[in-house]
């Protein structure tokens, strides 16, 4: 945010606004509250996104190269975050189109998404097309649905309601500050940065209130950011330019925020503490680790059609089908790795105490073999012979793993080769 305010402000100026952005209310809610910390460091990106946008009116392919790789960061970052930065740049990149009544920006940011695209296949290719494996739609589940996420939206559950208060009250001060720091800002009318912060920051407020549920339902991919709140991420990055802008004075810009941290201490300690989890729960979730139980995990990732909480957490790493356990040595149990020998006097069907995904591979005795899985709680069936079986399961890598694989190292040599080709001093360079 620094840098970014560097370019239009004289440096106190630019050290208020990125102390601003660093502490704005919304950020220790994420901190205190959600600890969504991959969304917290998605929120450095922001400030890149606006600086990359207005740097693309320069020549050359680096100013679209850096975007590009602003781009990749926040898919590698926070998904939902990703989505967001993504619907920002176009949209403003579209705005400054439409001022500039030249195309080449639009262009540009669209050279640079698919460029962003392109390093991240590796990542983005299975994540789309491994949807189909898991109950993806529990993503979407009851209280992480837009609608019911929005300001001021009650629900039947009542700490859902708190917290949904808490960010309510956030999210209305800042919005009311945002209007002040915009209506004091129309003096700054020479600022290129006036335009596109003002329409950034009113379509992040649209899409926090229920008139703007059609967009989230007919926006493509708009859903998966499930919460609209998480829309103040991209209205903080406004707000602290906007009233860096728009108040002159210090005494002025340390009493609004001093508010805005109020407004957020108040209704922490008036309506949800920071944090509702027990010392007990805490304890709970580290003996389930240290005593390999493990976690519970996310009900959208587990294997398509199967119910987890079906899952017996005290069933052995080897069983029968009738759930009894099967003497085994193990020789590894890893995350994408399991190696162990059972000794059986009949042929039998063992039950894994692991989740059947498409991409694991099995060998018995170094012969691939054609698994199963249980009906409901959807674990992996080894069927094995009578006598000592050596069992190996390895995860695999999968042929839409491969081609991201591939997509995204053909990107990275694209980009280096346009790089080195526009450094300084290069025939390429000289004439870009």
């Amino acid at each position: 945010m620094h840098r970014l305010a560097r370019e239009w402000l004289p440096v106190p100026d630019a050290l208020f606004a990125a102390a601003c952005y660093a502490v704005n209310p919304y950020h220790l809610v994420i901190v205190y509250w959600r600890g969504a910390y991959a969304e917290l460091l998605a929120a450095a990106l922001l400030p890149l996104l606006l600086l990359g946008l207005l740097r693309l009116r320069h020549p050359g392919v680096r100013p679209v190269i850096c975007l590009g790789l602003t781009f990749a960061a926040a898919w590698l970052t926070n998904a939902p975050a990703a989505i967001m930065i993504h619907y920002s740049g176009a949209g403003m990149a579209v705005l400054i189109a439409a001022q500039e009544r030249s195309w080449r920006v639009l262009l540009r940011t669209t050279t640079a998404i698919a460029l962003g695209i392109g390093l991240t296949s590796f990542y983005l290719l299975p994540a789309v097309y491994e949807e189909k494996w898991v109950n993806i739609d529990e993503v979407l589940s009851e209280g992480l649905r837009p609608q019911e996420n929005f300001l001021f939206t009650n629900t039947a559950n009542a700490d859902h309601n708190r917290f949904n208060l808490l960010v309510s009250l956030v999210a209305l001060a800042e919005i009311a500050v945002l209007v002040f720091a915009i209506w004091r800002a129309r003096h700054a009318r020479t600022n290129p940065l006036r335009m596109p912060l003002a329409a950034w920051s009113v379509f992040a407020v649209v899409l926090l209130v229920p008139i703007s549920n059609p967009l989230w339902h007919h926006l493509p991919k708009l859903l998966f950011v499930q919460l609209p709140f998480r829309w103040l991420l991209c209205l903080n990055a406004t707000l602290a330019l906007l009233l860096t802008m728009a108040l002159r004075r210090w005494l002025a810009r340390a009493l609004t925020a001093a508010v805005l941290l109020a407004v957020l201490v108040v209704a922490g300690h008036c309506v949800q503490p920071p944090w509702w989890d027990s010392a007990g729960d805490i304890q709970e979730m580290q003996d389930a680790m240290s005593d390999g139980t493990g976690n519970e995990g996310i009900d959208e990732y587990v294997p398509a059609r199967v119910d987890p909480y079906e899952l017996n957490k005290e069933s052995p790493r080897v069983a029968d089908l009738a759930g009894n356990q099967i003497p085994s040595q193990v020789l590894q149990w890893g995350a994408e790795n399991r190696h162990f020998v059972v000794q059986t006097a009949r042929p039998a069907t063992l039950v894994l105490r692991l989740l059947d995904y498409p991409a694991w591979n099995v060998t018995v005795n170094g012969a691939l073999v054609t698994t199963g899985r249980t009906e409901v709680t959807g674990q992996l069936l080894i069927p094995v012979s009578a006598g000592r079986s050596e069992v190996r399961v390895q995860f695999g890598r999968t042929l839409d793993r491969t081609v991201g694989i591939l997509v995204s190292m053909i990107s990275l040599i694209l980009l280096v080769a346009a790089w080195v080709a526009t450094r300084p001093g290069s025939a390429t360079s000289a004439t870009a």
